[in-house]
């Protein structure tokens, strides 16, 4: 067993993060290493801590560490807007702008015939569930702007046809565009610049 044996997994995994390679993950790693009071024990001890105890919203699906998150059980956010957005990075990017004061509904993906992803995989049912037990008025399609995205945008507005108010993202976010690499001012700007659908 090498010396490094733990050190080089320790970069194995560090490499498997997003926007990290395993050069970047090396530099990472030596530099916690470097750091280990500082950085790398409370490093350790927080993932450790979100690893027991992150859970996704059984409402929405945003990330936290209660069954329902925060925004969920914010009376303030009982506005009857629902921003219909692809993941929890979507989501989190949205809360980053501050200019949106309703609720959430992560889906989990997007519908992809390729990948067999259909509305079942994703959490559309729920979605539909939401619209008819919760007082919502309008669904507010914050999806990306990609092939996949759209469909997905199409589909879901097909099914709440007629039951309520549907808009989407305007100006703003570019098409191929992800809503997490979006800066606050061009969220804001697509936000308050939605359109029916």
């Amino acid at each position: 067993m090498s010396s490094t044996d733990d050190i080089d997994a320790l970069i194995e995994m560090m490499a498997k993060l997003p926007g990290l390679g395993p050069r970047s993950a090396r530099r990472a790693v030596l530099h916690l290493i470097r750091k280990r009071a500082l950085l790398l024990t409370p490093l350790a001890d927080v993932m450790q801590t979100v690893a027991a105890t992150a859970r996704e919203c059984l409402n929405c699906g945003n990330v936290g560490t209660s069954d329902v998150c925060d925004i969920c059980t914010s009376n303030k956010r009982q506005n009857g807007e629902l921003c219909v957005v692809e993941d929890v990075a979507d989501l989190w990017a949205m809360e980053r702008s501050g200019v949106f004061k309703g609720r959430y509904h992560v889906l989990g993906g997007t519908l992809s015939a390729l990948d067999a992803i259909g509305p079942e995989e994703l959490r559309i049912p729920r979605l539909i569930d939401r619209i008819g037990a919760e007082d919502v008025r309008e669904v507010i399609l914050a999806l990306n702007a990609t092939i996949d995205g759209q469909t997905t945008a199409h589909y879901i507005a097909d099914q709440l046809e007629g039951s309520v108010t549907l808009t989407t993202l305007a100006q703003g976010v570019p098409i191929g565009g992800e809503l997490d690499y979006l800066d606050d001012g061009t969220i804001t700007a697509a936000l308050n610049a939605r359109k029916p659908v």
